[in-house]
Parts: structure tokens; sequence; C-alpha cells
């Protein structure tokens, strides 16, 4: 399904996110193309020492919020899937900071 595919995971550095890109890299030895888009540059860094551009040349490191309709949309030329993981997800942080909750959950959704 994967193979010379072009995958996009939003979200890409968190808990979900990390663990869904070692299975993608490890299953889908064929993929085009997979970008890591998060807007956590330190999350990113780190995730590259371990995913390096030069054992996976096929990965792209994006610093992006899914809030910005306009740079989610340039992350998503040339991607044939998504995979939708970016939102904010401990109770307490969504119930103390509803306006940042909606802006990623709700209206990051939308413009995904």
């Amino acid at each position: 399904m994967f193979n010379k595919k072009s995958l996009l995971i939003t979200g890409g550095t968190g808990s979900f996110g990390k663990e869904w890109v070692k299975y993608i890299l490890h299953k889908h030895k064929s993929l085009k193309k997979l970008v890591i888009f998060s807007r956590d540059e330190l999350k990113q860094y780190e995730m590259e020492k371990e995913y390096s551009l030069k054992k996976f040349p096929h990965i792209r490191y994006f610093i992006g919020d899914i809030r910005d309709s306009d740079r989610l949309e340039f992350a998503l030329r040339e991607i044939d899937y998504v995979i939708h993981a970016a939102a904010l997800k401990q109770v307490p942080t969504a119930e103390y900071n509803p306006i940042e909750t909606i802006k990623t959950n709700i209206i990051g959704a939308q413009n995904l």
C-alpha cells in the first residue's frame, strides 16, 4: 500500500507519531518520502539522531503547526497519505487551556 508513496505524519514527534514512524520505517522499506510534521524543533532534532538523513534519505523533518493552514498546505504537496496524530491529548492541559485545545484539535483538524 505504501510502496513508492509519500506520507506525512502530523504530530510526528509526539508519542503516537514516534511509534508510527518506527513502525512504518521498519515495515515499509520502499517509501518514496516520509514527512515528519511537528512544531517541536527539539524533538525533531532528537528524532533525527535516531533516524538520520544519511540512513533514511527519504525522511523530511518539517517544522510546522496544523493551526497554520498555509504551512500545512505547503507540507502536503505531493503527499499520497496523511496520518493525523497532532493533538493536545492531556485532559488537565486541555481543561486549563481550552482555546488552545480548540485551535489544535478542532481548527487544526479542519485545516487538514
